[in-house]
């Protein structure tokens, strides 16, 4: 291996000593076929079995966290980690084939990330297909671009850009939600590869209604970080509608006046609206320093 790799590929794990290896050693079976040097890093995260000792021996640098931290926070950890110009993260549940690795670091260059958008010959449950596309719809509105794949783990990125927003990333499975919107409200550009996912080896660690509200939220905080008025301006003006039709509805069907009630729905739309606004100019502002300090 070369003290400065060209590739790193960050594997996340807990508690995967079933299918590790595996996994391993078809990442070394794809990436002896390109003429690119590479590093293979398992971020051991608290595993209780014998995770650790099977990636070490199959060829893995393997750094271990002392204890359960998260999956986003195996992901950060390899990110300061990694010594390669492009970055690949991956699962090593066995969900992800390393055979799409070469088609991901061919998307990288021309783009700045490139991430595997799993298709419908995927192997996946009924109810995370519906969510993924609800997720995949909310963002694409946050975003003003198409998102094939919000959640999707398998990624090939530029070591640099990803380190721009590791600070950014949170120590759950809800990264990927994260990382892609970062970069598409940060202007970087994005390419999706298709891919067909493996049912994952073992038991999901994954819970529907806690991690699916936890992205719901983390889109919604990426939105205001990055896009304020995507958010601000629907919720005002849905307001403002709100306290039009409440007053109508009282002069014209219920037989009163206007009301307080609607003069306040109204108004507060408007301290909506300027909140968002003011928002906007602060993010526009830590942009702008942003770019100088680069």
């Amino acid at each position: 291996m070369n003290n400065q790799p060209d590739v790193s590929i960050i594997i996340p794990t807990y508690n995967e000593g079933n299918i590790i290896t595996s996994v391993i050693n078809g990442v070394h079976l794809m990436m002896d076929r390109l003429d690119r040097t590479y590093e293979i890093l398992v971020i051991n995260d608290g595993s209780t079995d014998d995770t650790p000792e099977k990636a070490q021996s199959a060829g893995a640098i393997v750094i271990s966290h002392p204890y359960n931290i998260g999956n986003g926070a195996a992901v950060k950890t390899g990110i300061r980690q990694a010594k390669g110009r492009f970055l690949v993260m991956m699962d090593g549940d066995g969900q992800h084939n390393p055979e799409y690795i070469p088609q991901l670091l061919e998307k990288v260059g021309p783009y700045d990330m490139a991430v595997g958008a799993r298709t419908s010959a995927s192997e996946s449950y009924l109810h995370r297909n519906i969510a993924n596309g609800l997720y995949n719809h909310f963002a694409s509105y946050i975003c003003n671009r198409k998102i094939q794949d919000l959640t999707s783990g398998f990624r090939a990125i530029k070591a640099d850009i990803a380190r721009q927003f590791v600070a950014l990333l949170p120590n759950t499975f809800s990264y990927p939600t994260t990382m892609t919107m970062a970069i598409l409200r940060s202007g970087f550009s994005l390419a999706y590869v298709p891919i067909k996912a493996n049912r994952r080896t073992g038991k999901s660690k994954i819970k529907l209604l806690r991690d699916g509200s936890r992205f719901f939220l983390i889109i919604l905080k990426i939105a205001a970080l990055f896009s304020p008025m995507r958010v601000f301006l629907p919720v005002s003006f849905a307001m403002f509608l709100t306290g039009i039709g409440y007053g109508l509805f009282r002069i014209f069907f219920a037989g009163g006046r206007y009301g307080p009630t609607s003069a306040m729905l109204m108004t507060i739309s408007v301290l909506i609206f300027l909140v968002g606004l003011v928002s906007e100019q602060i993010a526009q502002l830590h942009y702008d320093r942003s770019e100088k300090r680069d």
